[in-house]
């Protein structure tokens, strides 16, 4: 079986739609999907699945979601070695300095048009540090999340694909606990 990472987006965020982890795990559960352990309460969830068609996956569990619990968040699936991509490309790895609870990754539901391509290359901002690669967007916060001066759903506009964040020590965290599961 493989091992799937799923980023559900906009779960148990500012009081809304609540998820408990333990419920989600046995959601997971029932749709055949085994194994499944959490990172963090935000919605993500690291599974086996014979499962090859990511996208009817993501829909499957966005469907178990909206009947179980009364909402359809976006579901992005990726697998280790996405992961380990998106690591392997991150555009600020070789700089000094980068604090990594500053650095963003996004993970975009697909790939976003050429045109949306080039007008997100081109935001700018005196704050933040902007990189598209492939299925992920990669934003770091000089002078941290909490105020930024580029939001994210300015960013998504441009792009016109729904993606959700992760922080880098997340990142990092999800692909160890998914490497675990490989092994098990």
């Amino acid at each position: 079986m493989a091992v799937v990472i799923s980023l559900l987006r906009g779960v148990n965020v500012g009081g809304h739609h609540k998820i408990k982890m333990e419920a989600l795990r046995a959601l997971y559960d029932s749709l055949g999907l085994p194994d499944a352990v959490t990172y963090v309460q935000s919605g993500n969830v690291i599974f086996k699945t014979r499962e090859r068609d990511l996208i009817r996956l993501g829909r499957r569990i966005e469907d178990g979601i909206e009947r179980t619990f009364g909402f359809r968040p976006h579901v992005i699936v990726r697998t280790p070695a996405d992961l380990r991509n998106v690591i392997a490309r991150n555009p600020f790895a070789k700089r000094r300095g980068i604090e990594p609870n500053r650095l963003l990754v996004t993970f975009l539901a697909g790939a976003p048009s050429p045109e949306s391509r080039d007008q997100a290359q081109n935001l700018k901002s005196d704050l933040e540090e902007l990189r598209l690669e492939e299925r992920e967007f990669y934003m770091y916060f000089r002078s941290g999340m909490a105020r930024p001066k580029l939001t994210w759903l300015t960013v998504e506009k441009v792009l016109q694909t729904p993606g959700t964040g992760r922080n880098w020590n997340t990142v990092r965290k999800l692909l160890e606990m998914a490497e675990r599961l490989e092994a098990s």
